[in-house]
Formats: C-alpha cells, structure tokens, sequence
C-alpha cells in the first residue's frame, strides 16, 4: 500500500502519515473520515480502494492499540481488599 492516501477532507492526492506511527486518537479519527467520505459516495473508484485499504490498516491498528490498552489493564495486579497494588509489566507486540 502506497503511503498516499486520498483523505477524507481534501480530495486531494497529499502524503499520508505511517500508520504505525500513529497516536490511537490520530487513527481513529482519520478512520472516521474515511468511513465518512466512503459512505458519501463522491469519491472516484480507485481513490475509493485507496481509503478502503488506508481504513483497513487503521482499523487493524486502532484494535491493536486497544488490545494492548485493555492488556495492560488486565495485568493490574490486586490485593486481599481489591486494591491495585502494582502491575505486572506487558510488552506489547
């Protein structure tokens, strides 16, 4: 996939930020444009293909974050009572 991307507000060919350099929020919310302007319907077939695959990898990155979000949340370790007492280190992948 090439690192241009037709974004959602433009609809102009600009270099697209790497996705795996992308902040969770970031993604999301270029996901969310994309998925905005592909229900619209306006944008031709090829630039459509290019945002469904851009919205594709960040839609694997953004469950990818959250995966390791939600794992690092589960490695919260507890006492008797209930309360975190520490954490159990998580190395996402």
């Amino acid at each position: 996939m090439t690192l241009l991307a037709c974004l959602p507000h433009s609809g102009k060919m600009e270099a697209a930020i790497p996705i795996e350099e992308m902040a969770f929020e970031d993604a999301l919310k270029e996901l969310e444009g994309i998925v905005t302007r592909l229900e619209s319907g306006d944008a031709p077939l090829d630039a459509s293909i290019a945002l469904y695959e851009r919205g594709n990898a960040l839609r694997s990155h953004c469950a990818a974050r959250l995966d390791a979000a939600q794992a690092r949340i589960d490695s919260i370790r507890l006492d008797a009572d209930g309360r975190p007492v520490g954490t159990t280190p998580f190395a996402a992948g």
